[in-house]
C-alpha cells in the first residue's frame, strides 16, 4: 500500500476510534491463539452494508406491499365495474321488455283504429248509396205526379171534368203522402251521412295518435337496442383482450366452448309469413339478432374463463422469487413463489390430475389438466395431498409448499401451459384479476 494511502487510513481509524474502538476477534485452538483486528474503518464498512442491506429489503418489501395493495384496488374496481355494467344491462333488458309490450299494445290499438275507420267509410258508402237511391226514388215519383196530373188535365178536358172529380183529390193525396215519406227518408239518410262523416274522420285522427305513439315507441326501442349492443360490445372487448394475453386463439376458445354447449331441441311449428313486408321490422329484427350473437360470444367466454386456471394458487403472504423467462443461461418455465414450508398450495382451476409424485428436477410434483388445452404444474412440494384421476375445484388444496427438488429454499414453482407450451403464468394472474 502507498504511502499516501496509509496516512489517510490511519487519520481516519484515528477519528472514527472515538465511536469505533478498535476491536479483537481471538481464535483459539489446541496449540496456539490467533486474533483479527478489526479497524475502525473495516467496522464501518461493514456497518454501512448492513445498514445497505437491510435498506434494500425495507425499500423492496415496501415496493411488494404496495404492488399487493394495487392489486387489491385494482380487483374492487374492476368487480365494481363488472357489477355496475350487469345492473345497467338488467335495466335495460327490463325497459326494453317494457318498450316491447307498448310497442305491441300501439300496435293493438293501432289496428282496431283501422278497423274503426274500415266500418265508418262502410257506413259511408252505404248511406251514399242510400241516398242516391231515395233521390232517384223521388225523382220517379215526381215525374209519376206530373204525368198523373198531366193526364187528370187531359182527362178533365175531354169528359168536361166531372166524372173524376171524386178521384183526382185522392190520387194528389197518395202521392203527397208518398212524397212526404221520401222526402223524410232522404233526410234521416243525410244526417246518417253527416254522423258516419263525423265518425270517420274521429276515426282518423284516432288512428293518426296511435300511429305517432307507435313511431315514439319503435324509435325509443331502437335507442334501447343501440345502447345494449353499445354495452355488450364494452363487455365482450376486454374478454377477447384476456384470452389474446393469455397465448390462446379466442376464436379457437369459442368454437371449442361451443361444440362443448350445442344442444337443441323443442317443437317445431310453421312460421307465418307477411305479404306486406316491413324494411324497419327487418333492420330491427336484424339488430336483434346480432345482440343475440354477441350475448352468445360472451356467454360462451364467460363459460371458458370458468374452466379456466386463473385463481392464485397461494393465498398467504408470499414473495415472488424468480420470474418466467431465461434464467441462469437456461429457460425457466414458470414463476417462483417463495414462503414458510408447509404453506397450503390451492388448484387454479377446475380439472383431473394426471400426474401427482416425484419428478425430477420438479421434487414432489402436481400436474393438472383442465379444459381448453390447458395444464398447470406445482414443484417442490413438503406434501401432496392428491392422488392420479382425482377431481379437483378451483380453489382445492392440492399440497403443501415445500423444499424438494432442485431448490435452494422453500417455494411454490407455478407453471401453466396451454397446448404443451409453457406460458407466463403471470398473464393468467393478471387477467383474474380484470374478470373476477
Amino acid at each position: 500500500m502507498e504511502p499516501g494511502t496509509l496516512r489517510i487510513t490511519h487519520s481516519l481509524n484515528s477519528v472514527l476510534e472515538r465511536w469505533l474502538p478498535e476491536q479483537r476477534l481471538f481464535l483459539k485452538s489446541d496449540r496456539s491463539t490467533r486474533f483479527l483486528r478489526l479497524r475502525p474503518v473495516t467496522q464501518l464498512i461493514a456497518l454501512g452494508g448492513i445498514a445497505l442491506v437491510f435498506g434494500w429489503s425495507i425499500i423492496a418489501s415496501s415496493i411488494l406491499v404496495i404492488d399487493a395493495i394495487s392489486a387489491g384496488s385494482l380487483r374492487d374496481e374492476a368487480r365494481r365495474s363488472q357489477g355496475a355494467l350487469e345492473a345497467r344491462l338488467t335495466d335495460l333488458s327490463v325497459e326494453r321488455d317494457s318498450r316491447a309490450a307498448e310497442a305491441v299494445a300501439a300496435q293493438n290499438r293501432f289496428a282496431v283504429a283501422l278497423d274503426q275507420v274500415s266500418r265508418m267509410q262502410s257506413q259511408l258508402l252505404d248511406s251514399e248509396a242510400r241516398r242516391r237511391e231515395l233521390e232517384t226514388g223521388i225523382g220517379v215519383v215526381q215525374t209519376s205526379l206530373q204525368e198523373a196530373v198531366e193526364a187528370h188535365h187531359q182527362a178533365e178536358a175531354k169528359a168536361g171534368g166531372h166524372a173524376d172529380e171524386a178521384i183526382a183529390p185522392a190520387r194528389t193525396a197518395e202521392l203527397q203522402a208518398a212524397l212526404d215519406i221520401l222526402s223524410s227518408e232522404l233526410k234521416q239518410a243525410s244526417s246518417q251521412r253527416s254522423q258516419a262523416v263525423q265518425d270517420a274522420e274521429d276515426a282518423k285522427r284516432l288512428a293518426e295518435a296511435v300511429t305517432l305513439e307507435r313511431d315514439q315507441i319503435v324509435a325509443r326501442n331502437d335507442e334501447i337496442l343501440s345502447q345494449v349492443e353499445d354495452a355488450i360490445s364494452v363487455s365482450v372487448e376486454p374478454l377477447d383482450d384476456m384470452f389474446r394475453s393469455v397465448g390462446m386463439n379466442p376464436d379457437e376458445v369459442l368454437r371449442t366452448v361451443r361444440r362443448g354447449y350445442s344442444g337443441q331441441g323443442g317443437p317445431l311449428n310453421p312460421i307465418g309469413y307477411s305479404s306486406s313486408g316491413d324494411a324497419e321490422i327487418s333492420e330491427r329484427e336484424a339488430k336483434a339478432k346480432e345482440i343475440l350473437i354477441t350475448l352468445d360470444q360472451m356467454n360462451s367466454y364467460r363459460i371458458a374463463v370458468s374452466k379456466m386456471p386463473l385463481a392464485m394458487p397461494v393465498k398467504s403472504a408470499f414473495r415472488y422469487t424468480s420470474p418466467f423467462g431465461r434464467r441462469w443461461g437456461r429457460a425457466h418455465e414458470g414463476i417462483d413463489m417463495a414462503g414458510p414450508v408447509g404453506t397450503p398450495i390451492f388448484a387454479t382451476g377446475d380439472g383431473v390430475i394426471t400426474f401427482a409424485g416425484w419428478q425430477s428436477g420438479y421434487g414432489n410434483l402436481i400436474k393438472i389438466e383442465h379444459e381448453l388445452g390447458t395444464e398447470t404444474r406445482y414443484g417442490h412440494l413438503s406434501k401432496i395431498r392428491v392422488k392420479v384421476g382425482q377431481k379437483v375445484s378451483r380453489g382445492s388444496r392440492i399440497g403443501d409448499m415445500g423444499n424438494t427438488g432442485r431448490s435452494t429454499g422453500s417455494h411454490l414453482h407455478y407453471e401453466v401451459r396451454v397446448n404443451g407450451r409453457a406460458v407466463n403464468p403471470m398473464s393468467f394472474i393478471k387477467a383474474a384479476q380484470n374478470v373476477f
